[in-house]
């Protein structure tokens, strides 16, 4: 008989931060929001010294701010900031695709073509959460494919911030036809080894996504205003 491993202190904290991401990427937790512990932890079924752990560990990644005596947040919307990461974004995948094309191989240009199929086949649904998740892995295939670790987990950071500190209807509103021409102009490019080419529609890719998502933070905005 199999004997069952009893989870550490480290299992139970794990457990606690993929639950509380997996809130944000629902939109089940949004910006501005005052986090209960004790919430959170009824809500995961344990107890609150994994969780409180978890929300740790979410601040130094600047998903939450801890204000003593009061307990944590999520952040507040940033355009200033979501402008940095689109910038930083586009900086760090530019420059890995160097590496990517000379060091592409057949197994490899195939694993970006599934990436790119997964994304082109993902269900539109009005909350975007499939398409998003389809969205990073193809650019995450993509930077990882260059080798380059500590580049990619820079982007994995960026990521994280984009994907679960906004909400996918605030941030990624650029129509899909638009996006999914991109992807596939991309793919052809490495393809072929268009290094030039492949910078050129990431470049714009990024830069055209990152617009989209300044005019929806600032028509929100304005609608803000606008009610109080």
């Amino acid at each position: 008989m199999r004997t069952k491993t009893k989870k550490s202190k480290d299992d139970f904290t794990q457990e606690a931060y993929n639950g509380i991401r997996r809130m944000f990427f629902l939109n089940e937790i949004v910006p501005g929001q005052k986090m209960s512990y004790g919430d959170l932890a009824k809500r995961l079924n344990m107890s609150t010294t994994p969780v409180i752990q978890a929300l740790k560990r979410l601040e130094i990644q600047g998903l939450v701010r801890h204000e003593p005596n009061r307990g944590y947040y999520t952040e507040n919307i940033s355009l200033s900031e979501v402008i940095e990461i689109y910038d930083f974004r586009e900086l760090i995948e530019v420059s890995l695709l160097p590496d990517t094309i000379t060091g592409m191989t057949r197994t490899k240009l195939k694993k970006l073509k599934k990436a790119l199929d997964n994304h082109l086949d993902a269900v539109r649904d009005i909350f975007l959460k499939d398409r998003l998740l389809k969205d990073m892995e193809f650019h995450m295939t993509l930077a990882e494919l260059s080798g380059n670790r500590i580049r990619v987990a820079c982007l994995k950071d960026l990521f994280d911030l984009l994907y679960l500190k906004y909400r996918g209807n605030i941030l990624f509103v650029t129509p899909m036809e638009m996006v999914d021409a991109a992807h596939i102009r991309l793919y052809d490019d490495i393809a072929v080894g268009n290094l030039e080419g492949a910078r050129s529609v990431l470049a714009g890719h990024i830069a055209n996504v990152k617009e989209y998502a300044i005019s929806s933070i600032q028509r929100m905005n304005r609608e803000k205003h606008a009610k109080i």
